[in-house]
């Protein structure tokens, strides 16, 4: 059922989400931020409450964070059918991508340009989330002046303190955003029945395209639906446990084909963690490419549209407002440590550092520039450094 606060058609959402689906790079860090620039400042369909709410939820829910996001966008004005069109506009594109990589993949038996390429754009991507990481800080904790450190202090101090525990731990703990939200919300807006005293309470948490495997398949959707409802954070923390089962459980892919993966999720627009279709792919052709998305990608799906009406409904109370703002602080905080530990991986040597600073120069002063022309550049560059000269 559409709301009446609606200023934009689910036409206009879906086309947004396609686009972003097919040009949005630089991983979940910079995704969420341009939700946020684009949806919240820019055309002002979202407000900030309505976007800060989308954030907390899928950071509390397992599975891709810019993903659920996007499907909780979706149903933000259009309900279950906004949320399902957008989550298919969001994740097409790069499937179809990775596909296709996929197939060239298996027909020249390896992509030793993807890494050249992937030295230059794993550079520009560090400096298209730097970016976003900046502004999605300043706006919803506040500028770095010291009357907003004075003002929000708490807010402050969840975010160093996730931000500092993702780069060292290098992964994401929803009990720590959890526990953020409880503390802000007790400190700021505890509920009444607290106040009163109440002691119990209730967390809610060839080109092998047809060739495969009826047993490999299910193996493949057990596996990528664990993966799906089981892995907390942004799709960085997804790696890991991929690597756990693919290389190390089940042997499909060696340590080379595993890297070439990432490296294709890397490369390409929309979600990261999109590196399942081009691992299903490798796998068991087209139809492991299938199972493997839509294993990972529902649960995801119905862990942000069955909650969101009872959490849009809820939101509003003062309680889980402050609920709300301090998990927001520690995943931002936690986010701006995914950074640096992206940055750890891709920035290498003297070339790759310049062409991140580049980058966010670029962004700070060429206001027009689109991101997307700025990984072409610098997957140009990554070649001829690592190819030509």
């Amino acid at each position: 059922m559409l709301e009446a606060s609606s200023s934009y058609t689910l036409r206009q959402l879906v086309l947004y989400f396609l686009k972003l689906g097919y040009a949005g790079f630089g991983g979940p860090v910079a995704l969420v931020g341009y939700m946020h620039r684009d949806l919240v400042e820019e055309h002002k369909w979202i407000s900030e409450e309505e976007y800060k709410e989308g954030l907390a939820l899928a950071q509390l829910a397992p599975g891709p964070l810019a993903a659920q996001l996007g499907i909780y966008l979706g149903f933000v004005h259009y309900r279950v059918i906004g949320a399902t069109l957008v989550g298919l506009a969001f994740v097409l594109p790069s499937f179809i991508m990775v596909v296709l990589l996929g197939i060239a993949y298996k027909l020249f038996g390896g992509l030793p340009w993807m890494q050249a390429v992937f030295y230059g754009v794993g550079a520009a991507v560090i400096g298209i989330i730097s970016i976003s990481s900046y502004k999605l800080t300043t706006k919803s904790i506040g500028k770095f002046n010291l009357q907003s450190l004075k003002t929000n202090w708490v807010l402050w101090l969840f975010f160093i303190i996730a931000g500092v525990i993702t780069a060292i731990t290098q992964s994401e703990s929803v009990l720590l955003f959890v526990g953020a939200g409880l503390l802000y919300m007790l400190i700021k807006a505890p509920p009444k029945w607290m106040q009163k005293g109440a002691a119990n309470f209730i967390l809610l948490t060839g080109i092998g395209f047809w060739e495969y495997e009826t047993s490999t398949l299910i193996k493949i959707a057990i596996f990528f639906t664990k993966a799906g409802a089981f892995v907390f954070g942004s799709g960085l923390a997804i790696v890991p446990f991929l690597h756990g089962g693919v290389v190390s459980e089940y042997h499909w892919l060696n340590e080379k084909q595993f890297l070439d993966a990432v490296a294709v999720a890397m490369i390409t627009p929309g979600p990261v963690v999109i590196t399942v279709g081009f691992i299903g792919y490798l796998v068991a052709g087209f139809p492991g490419a299938c199972v493997a998305a839509l294993a990972t990608f529902l649960p995801c799906y119905l862990l942000t549209v069955i909650p969101a009406p009872y959490f849009k409904r809820i939101a509003k109370n003062k309680s889980i407002k402050a609920f709300v703002d301090g998990i927001t602080a520690a995943v931002i905080g936690a986010l701006v440590g995914a950074v640096v530990i992206i940055a750890s991986r891709s920035i290498t040597d003297i070339p790759s550092a310049l062409i991140a600073l580049v980058t966010i120069l670029a962004l700070i002063y060429l206001k027009k520039i689109q991101e997307s022309y700025i990984i072409l550049i610098a997957a140009v560059i990554g070649l001829i450094l690592k190819t030509v000269l």
